[in-house]
This record gives structure tokens, C-alpha cells and sequence, in this order.
């Protein structure tokens, strides 16, 4: 009967160890690169291997949506173009032609060729990304951390005072050794605070649940606290800002009566290995017409900058890149720079009866539109950096990309610092120098993956707490040192592995309900730590004076399980739950002292006086005098309670008073009162202590701080 706090202690334990392993066994999973096999060019014959048996000096075929498994060097190429986006988070697929370096981790985007294979293994780069990503670390949690102190100072504290309980119950109140060993363990098992460890682990767990409900994956426990005490948000403009994709926005017609769209289409449709910009354009425009079935055609290449393709009754029509299509100093060209410049790509799309001759620009060209392709924006992205802007949190735009295009897309959003957008090649090398950098400056291109992870360094050293998103494995390490990392549920699977919360849905706009539901937990945390700490408070000073007095103890190990449920535990996992909107601040052990330390010696005093006024009492037993104690500490438990609890709504005045009823129902009920040991004094004893609660108490307002824990606040 009095061993009941030892399932709370194992469920504690067992809850840690299974958070932990978990985090770690997500982590040993983690992989850049998903394809299994690879083609290799082996005596001459093409051969399908495991990616595992690919050697140095290997000879790899490459296709269309191919992922490139082993660092390289190209070696042929028909209009090879690679998709890096993941990697260095450059959105424009990049031409590769012989001699340039291929990186493990890309895909191929359109065209084909071969590749010499010259770092395989664990030297390859999408590897070594991942290796210094696997390294196991828990999220930075400050609540875990004061808990972890509290703890550390109760370890301390339990041994003398367990030593000088026996001795004093022993040698001078004249128990037996089992009297003196219960009264030891009831003194300093009250002192643990082990409850505030599993309401913290279940109210963190009932957090992540909520949060699933929104598609939001928390893969560690204390990630939503992290989110709520987060004042820097670093994000990735590909995949978070934007949809990760090009799509057709604008089209402005030269020609009003040419046909430009049924143009458009069948160019799209007569691109056998389509780039990302054909892509985008046969979304726009799917179905050309019967009449629009190509003849002689020339694929789109980034070397070339243009396509075209000669349809029988419509003449050729040629797309590309109007620096490539108009002379210097055409009014068209100035325009198509111009919108460039906001982070816009334009092709110039135009006609002439020409034919196609030997893949050359054809003749006597007609402009007939300018169509204007974007990454489009996600469109909740605006709304969601509007939010954090009114939370105090600074939102730095980071990405791979050209800073000109960074900054358009920003703009467009409304970021701050978008019209000074800086470019990283410049950055400087030195850590404060690039905090300087970090804290006056929103928003970068051209960011490599290692320069990320510096950027979240060189924050954290001006002592922000920093989140960063990313969908990218060029987003790998940085998520990684990041306070919170943040992945897209449609990102790499690296970047899943290492981030603390994932968003299944992939929308940028998921972002602020969890960070009201960190604030919501670590709020009703905050308030319901002042009282397990309470409980500690005067726990230790009950047992330091018993001791100093060489009194018998006044509780048995089950009556501080009846107190601390009925005026802790219980009510702590329903205030637990509660609405609240409050911002997280720092000084979290501090406030929760600052309550506990007046609240747990008042508590102390009163139970005290109760305990030696009912002793003087004549003929009353030690059961009486216990059952006493008791009562007054309950009565003071329950005052402790209501303080916690306001403002006292009528649910919450509800829940006091039924902690006061729980408790009075077992004094009340025989069999209830038989297996806790009370022994209900005389009314007399019953009056004198209730009396010395309420002197005792009186004091309260004056002893207890101003700035003590506030009671849950509802959300409007």
C-alpha cells in the first residue's frame, strides 16, 4: 500500500527510454538516395547493378527521371540536364557537358548520357551529407533541461535527508527499524517530483497527437515545445515558399490573331523528353489540335536556349530565350529582362514559314508572345509570414537559387528585406562577422548546404532559437543544427529523417497552429510545475524539521499519495490540457522557484503547527495526529490549487471542488479510510487545524511573489 508511487516511477522511466530510442532508430534509417540499381557500362555490355557494387572508374548509363547514385564526371551527353534542387537548392535544371562534375542525389531532367564514376561509397556526396546528419542529438528543450536540474538538486538533497529521518525516527522518536525505513521513505520519496515528468511526457504526447490531426508529424516529444520558444524562422524558398515547380503564369499576345496557344501546345507535344519548362507549358496547354501534329522538330536544350518544330499548314514556330532570339537593344528583350529580374523565366515564342535546317535559329522570325513561367508561390505562404511577423518571430529567407530571384519571390510575399537581398558568395567566413551579416540582412541566394548550417550556427550564437525548413538534402545540415528542423512530407527522405516535425501535407501554413500548440503545452507546463514543486518545497522542510525535532513523521508514504493526487496530480493533467495562448519566455525555473519555494513553506509551517497542536491534544493517538496533518495540508494543497487554477472559471471552480469531495469521500468511506490509515481526530483537533491553515495561509499574499505562474488563459 505504500509502495504506490513506484508505478509512477517505472511509467516515467519507460515513457524517456522509448521517446529516445525511437528518435534514434528514425535517425539510423536516414538516406539520401533511393533508387536500388544503377546501369553500368561493363565490357561493353550494359549491366543492371545494386548501387552497392558500383566501383571507381565505373561507366554509368543515365536517362530521363534517373538519379544519379555516385559522384562523377560526365562523359556524353544529348541534352543532358540534371535537377540539383535537392542538393543545392538551385531550381533551374543544369546542363552538363563532358568533364562536368555530377552529384550523387541529383536526378536527370531531360536528355540522357553517361558519367565516369570517381567517388563512390561513403565519399560520395549525397553519403557524407548523410552521415553527418546521422549523428544522434535530442532537441534542445529548456523545460527538460530545468527539469533535469530540479531532479539533479532532489537527488542531492534525498540522501541526508533520508539519513537524518531514520536516525531521528530510530533514536529519538523510538521507532522500530520498519517504523524508522517507512518514515525515511515516506520524507524523501514526497520530495521526488516525479509526477511533473509523466504530466510532462503526456501532455507533450497529447500535443503531437493534436498535431497529427492537422498532418503535422512530431518525431520527438519535446519538439513542440522547441516551436513554441522559436523567435528566428529560417525557410527555404524552393518546396516552402513555393510549390517546387514551374508553372505558366502570364502569356501577353504580340500577334493578337495568331494562334499561339494551339502553338504552344503542339510544341509541347512534340517534345519527346520534355524539360521543366515544356512540362509546365503542356499542363497549361494539353490538347493541340488535329492539325497540329509536328513534322521536322528541334528539342528544347539549355545549350541552344530554344525549341522548334514545323507543323505542315502552319508553318515553323520556334520557343526559346529571347536573349538568344533578339538583337541587342530590342525594346522585347529590355521587357523579357525586366521580368526576369522578378524571379520570372520568359521565352519568346515566334513564327516563320522557314524551315528547319541543320538544328540552326531559322530565319525571318515573327514575335508572336512573350510567355512568363514562375515557381509558383504557395498560396498560403503570405499569410503564414504575415503571422510570424506579428509574433515577434524574424523569418530569414534562405535558398540556393539566384538572390534577384530570391528576392522577387519574397517581395511578392511581402518578406522583409527583400529588396536588399544578399548574395552568399560574399558572405564572410568568420562566425561573427556572419552573425552581424545574419541579424541585419532577411534574405540570401545562392546558399550552399554547408553555408546554411553556418548561418543557423552563427544565430544561435547571438542567442536566437532558431527553426529552419527545407524539403532539400541541401537542407540536411542545417535542419540538423537547428533548435527545430522543419521538413516537407513531399521532401527528400533525408530531410524527413533529421527534422523534428515533418508536414504531411507539405503546406507552409501548417506552421502556426503547431506553434500555438507549443505555446498552449508549455504554458499549462509552466503553471502546473509550480505544484510538484510545491510538493517538493515542503516535502524536504517537513522532513528537515521532524528530523531536527526528532518528532515521529507525520504521514505515511500513502497519505502523500492521497494528498499529492487529490491536490496534484489529478488537477494537473486537466489544467494540463487547457487553452492558452501565452508566449513562451525564458526563465521558465526561475518564475516556477519563485511560486513554489513561499507556497511550499507556508504549507510546511501550517502542517507543522497542525501536527504539534493536535499532539498536545490529551489521548490522542499517532494515527490521529497523522490523520491531522493530513487534513491541513490537503486544506492548503487545495488553497495552492486554486491560485494555479485562476482565473476561476466555473470548470475549474468544479474541479477544485471536486478534489475537495474526492477527498472528504474517503474520509468518509470506511473501507477507503481503512486502506489509507486515517484515523479522523476529535472535532476539536478538527477545528484547531483548520484554524491554523487558515492564520497561516492569511500570510500568503504576502510572501507568495506577484509574478508567481498565471492560470490558463483561454485562446479568443
Amino acid at each position: 500500500r505504500d509502495a504506490l508511487f513506484g508505478f509512477v516511477l517505472i511509467a516515467n522511466t519507460l515513457i524517456g527510454i522509448v521517446q529516445e530510442l525511437r528518435a534514434k532508430r528514425t535517425l539510423d534509417r536516414l538516406s539520401v538516395l533511393t533508387a536500388p540499381n544503377a546501369r553500368v557500362l561493363r565490357d561493353g555490355i550494359e549491366r543492371e547493378v545494386a548501387v552497392s557494387q558500383v566501383v571507381l572508374d565505373d561507366v554509368l548509363d543515365l536517362g530521363p527521371g534517373d538519379q544519379v547514385v555516385v559522384d562523377g564526371e560526365a562523359l556524353e551527353g544529348s541534352g543532358l540536364e540534371v535537377d540539383e534542387s535537392l542538393l543545392t537548392g538551385e531550381s533551374n535544371p543544369a546542363l552538363k557537358s563532358p568533364g562536368d562534375e555530377v552529384l550523387s542525389g541529383s536526378f536527370v531532367a531531360a536528355g540522357s548520357g553517361r558519367y565516369r564514376a570517381t567517388r563512390v561509397g561513403r565519399a560520395a556526396y549525397a553519403v557524407r551529407l548523410a552521415e553527418e546528419a546521422r549523428r544522434f542529438t535530442l532537441t534542445r528543450s529548456e523545460l527538460r533541461t530545468a527539469i533535469d536540474r530540479i531532479l539533479t538538486l532532489v537527488t542531492y538533497a534525498i540522501v541526508p535527508t533520508a539519513a537524518l529521518l531514520f536516525a531521528s525516527q530510530l533514536l529519538r522518536a523510538h521507532e522500530s527499524v520498519r517504523g524508522a525505513v517507512s518514515a525515511a521513505v515516506a520524507g524523501t520519496v514526497a520530495m521526488v517530483p516525479e509526477g511533473l515528468v509523466l504530466l510532462t511526457s503526456v501532455a507533450f504526447a497529447v500535443g503531437v497527437v493534436r498535431l497529427a490531426r492537422r498532418r503535422v508529424l512530431a518525431q520527438e516529444l519535446s519538439a513542440v515545445e522547441g516551436l513554441a520558444r522559436v523567435d528566428v524562422l529560417c525557410i527555404d524558398k524552393t518546396g516552402t515558399l513555393t510549390e517546387g515547380r514551374l508553372a505558366v503564369e502570364e502569356i501577353e499576345a504580340l500577334d493578337a490573331g495568331a494562334p499561339h496557344e494551339a502553338a504552344l501546345a503542339g510544341l509541347a507535344a512534340s517534345d519527346p523528353n520534355p524539360n521543366a519548362t515544356m512540362t509546365a507549358i503542356a499542363e497549361r496547354f494539353p490538347r493541340p489540335g488535329e492539325d497540329w501534329r509536328a513534322g521536322e522538330t528541334v528539342p528544347f536544350s539549355s545549350a541552344r536556349k530554344w525549341s522548334a518544330a514545323t507543323f505542315d499548314s502552319h508553318g515553323t514556330w520556334v520557343l526559346g530565350a529571347p536573349d538568344v532570339m533578339l538583337p541587342a537593344g530590342d525594346p522585347l528583350r529590355a521587357k523579357a529582362e525586366g521580368e526576369a529580374a522578378l524571379g520570372r523565366r520568359v521565352l519568346l515564342l515566334e513564327r516563320t514559314d522557314a524551315p528547319i535546317t541543320n538544328e540552326t535559329l531559322p530565319t525571318s522570325l515573327e514575335p508572336i508572345a512573350l510567355v512568363s513561367l514562375g515557381d509558383r508561390p504557395r498560396e498560403d505562404a503570405a499569410k503564414t509570414l504575415a503571422y510570424f511577423r506579428e509574433q515577434g518571430v524574424a523569418v530569414k529567407v534562405i535558398s540556393g537559387d539566384h538572390p534577384a530571384t530570391v528576392g522577387a519571390i519574397a517581395r511578392r510575399l511581402g518578406a522583409e528585406g527583400a529588396d536588399d537581398a544578399v548574395d552568399a558568395k560574399l558572405l564572410p567566413d568568420d562566425p561573427t562577422q556572419l552573425a552581424d551579416v545574419m541579424e541585419r540582412s532577411s534574405v540570401f541566394g545562392r546558399v550552399t548546404p554547408q553555408q546554411k548550417r553556418d548561418m543557423v550556427k552563427a544565430l544561435q550564437s547571438r542567442g536566437h532559437v532558431v527553426a529552419m525548413t527545407g524539403d532539400g538534402v541541401n537542407d540536411v545540415l542545417a535542419l540538423k543544427e537547428a533548435d527545430i528542423g522543419v521538413a516537407m512530407g513531399s521532401g527528400a527522405a533525408a530531410t524527413r529523417a533529421v527534422a523534428q516535425l515533418v508536414l504531411l501535407d507539405s503546406t507552409f501554413d501548417a506552421l502556426p497552429p503547431v506553434v500555438a500548440e507549443g505555446r498552449r503545452v508549455l504554458g499549462n507546463i509552466e503553471r502546473t510545475s509550480g505544484l510538484y514543486l510545491t510538493k517538493t518545497v515542503y516535502a524536504m522542510l517537513l522532513a528537515l524539521a521532524v528530523g531536527v525535532a526528532g518528532l515521529a513523521f507525520p504521514f505515511l508514504p500513502r497519505h502523500l499519495t492521497l494528498i499529492g493526487s487529490v491536490t496534484i496530480g489529478i488537477p494537473s493533467f486537466f489544467l494540463a490540457l487547457e487553452p492558452n495562448i501565452d508566449r513562451a519566455r525564458p526563465g521558465f525555473l526561475r518564475r516556477v522557484a519563485g511560486f513554489a519555494i513561499p507556497a511550499g513553506t507556508l504549507a510546511a509551517v501550517a502542517t507543522f503547527l497542525a501536527y504539534q497542536v493536535a499532539g498536545e491534544e490529551p489521548g490522542i493517538t499517532l494515527g490521529q495526529q497523522r490523520t491531522a496533518a493530513t487534513m491541513v495540508l490537503t486544506w492548503i494543497g487545495l488553497l495552492v490549487l486554486s491560485i494555479i487554477a485562476a482565473p476561476l472559471t466555473r470548470a475549474r471552480l468544479l474541479l477544485v471542488w471536486s478534489m475537495a469531495g474526492l477527498f472528504l469521500a474517503v474520509m468518509l468511506t470506511p473501507p477507503a479510510r481503512d486502506f489509507f490509515a486515517l484515523h479522523p481526530p476529535d472535532d476539536l483537533v478538527w477545528l484547531a487545524g483548520f484554524g491554523v491553515a487558515a492564520i497561516v495561509w492569511s500570510f500568503a499574499r504576502l510572501f507568495v511573489p506577484g509574478d508567481r505562474p498565471e492560470g490558463p488563459r483561454r485562446a479568443e
